[in-house]
């Protein structure tokens, strides 16, 4: 099967490439490099079945031809910059929903039938039930990400039922592993590196979330690809577990030896958008034979290991 993975320099789908290559796929990545790391496809620059073509998912001609061949598409592409959603809101429209309207639009003039989409656990806004399952009622949208990629799956499904795909939406939780770029153990490694002795937290440190592994989330997106085969199939990817904020920085200080002084900005809520309590119910996942190897707080200090080995990647964000 020849692959053909949006977003491939990005923190997944880097990992997801040098995964599909290693089962001996062809692949074809695409990525404009706005958030992309080159030095994350190393790797799979080396490796005769991959190919890499430079483009923006808004450029739907370079895009329809970049997927000549192809036989599945993921699509990771997305603007993951969630917190500042309300300062720049067209970014949310353009580079979550236009462009998941542009590769539906490129896969139907290519007759690529099936798609894989990084949705998000934020398009449940502030849920009744937890852990909320994938059948739950969706309540007020309370972030432009969340919204704009609620909006992506509305358009996967309209295509699945108009146009004969067959589509895989995969609701994350945060995640976490090896070429990890933005979150909350990236944004607590770097102040420490600044300030040992003070970390400042967004929100009361008692928000609730769930995360995990990256390589446990591509074990459930290629199980899932291989096992589901309804027109559309949605699944949460998430952890039978959830830690607080608080938790994760006792993991993360821990681990480096430090004892800072934490400053709250108060709230319950980091920014506009950010739900206090996050946690998926997987049993639909799990039903496949899927389950996480590695637990949140394993997660955690596995991505503080990165980060220490790697320091590059925090400069890039500097």
């Amino acid at each position: 099967m020849h692959f053909f993975v949006t977003g491939a320099a990005g923190f997944i789908g880097s990992n997801l490439v040098d995964r599909l290559l290693a089962l001996g796929h062809p692949v074809t990545g695409y990525d404009d490099f706005s958030t992309g790391q080159a030095r994350f496809l190393e790797p799979a620059a080396a490796c005769p079945n991959f190919r890499l073509v430079r483009g923006d998912t808004l450029d739907l001609p370079a895009l329809t031809a970049a997927m000549q061949g192809a036989g599945f598409v993921f699509h990771l592409a997305a603007n993951a910059d969630v917190r500042f959603g309300t300062q720049h809101p067209r970014k949310d429209l353009e580079q979550n929903t236009l462009a998941t309207f542009n590769v539906l639009e490129a896969m139907r003039a290519n007759g690529v039938g099936r798609l894989a989409f990084a949705s998000t656990g934020s398009i449940y806004g502030e849920p009744w039930v937890f852990p909320t399952p994938e059948a739950a009622p969706f309540p007020v949208q309370t972030s432009l990400y969340g919204a704009s990629k609620l909006a992506g799956e509305g358009l996967i499904q309209a295509y699945c039922a108009g146009f004969g795909f067959q589509g895989y939406i995969f609701r994350f939780v945060s995640i976490l592993g090896e070429r990890y770029t933005h979150g909350h153990v990236f944004d607590f490694y770097r102040q420490l590196r600044q300030n040992p002795a003070e970390l400042r937290v967004l929100g009361d440190g008692q928000q609730r979330k769930s995360y995990l592994y990256v390589q446990d989330c591509l074990d459930a997106m290629l199980l899932a690809i291989e096992r589901a085969a309804e027109p559309v199939n949605i699944f949460n990817l998430g952890t039978g577990e959830y830690c607080q904020v608080n938790d994760s920085i006792g993991w993360i200080t821990g681990a480096l030896g430090l004892r800072p002084r934490l400053s709250y900005t108060g709230g319950e809520r980091g920014w506009i958008g950010d739900s206090p309590f996050i946690f998926l119910d997987t049993t639909k996942i799990r039903a496949l034979g899927w389950a996480p190897k590695l637990t949140i707080r394993e997660a955690v200090l596995r991505t503080l290991a990165y980060l220490q080995a790697e320091p590059w990647v925090l400069e890039q964000r500097a």
